[in-house]
């Protein structure tokens, strides 16, 4: 196959991908990746900070999918809920950059997380996607 060849298809693929797909790919993450990098990000971040944002949010959904195995239909439970809100608390907190991150920006963006991954779980999408 030549590299013309290659190409070609490779463009032909990615024309082929929805927009968010097309984001994820440009952004070099997974959907689930990009979800989590489109809560975490704000506006004006420099390239180191952004950088940063990408990584946090692949590390925090590795780290999130890990503790949500140990934890059974955890929303069902109060103390579950809790544990599992504060596990992403403190994931946000050591992975976000400080600045540009205030606390109060750190428990929001916490806060729109949770309510992510309960949606998700809720649904049985995130205990799916390993």
């Amino acid at each position: 196959m030549t590299i013309e060849e290659t190409l070609r298809r490779l463009t032909e693929l990615i024309e082929e991908l929805d927009a968010e797909q097309r984001r994820a790919v440009e952004e070099d993450l997974t959907e689930d990746e990009l979800a989590l990098f489109d809560l975490l990000k704000k506006e004006d971040l420099g390239k180191a900070a952004r950088e940063r944002i990408k990584q946090a949010s692949g590390d925090l959904l590795a780290s999130i999918r890990e503790r949500l195995k140990e934890l059974d239909r955890f929303w069902e439970k109060e103390q579950t809920k809790a544990d599992v809100k504060i596990f992403i608390l403190n994931k946000i907190y050591a992975n976000l950059p400080t600045p540009p991150f205030t606390p109060e920006e750190n428990e929001a963006v916490a806060a729109d997380v949770y309510t992510h991954v309960w949606q998700q779980a809720v649904r049985g999408e995130f205990a799916m996607a390993a």
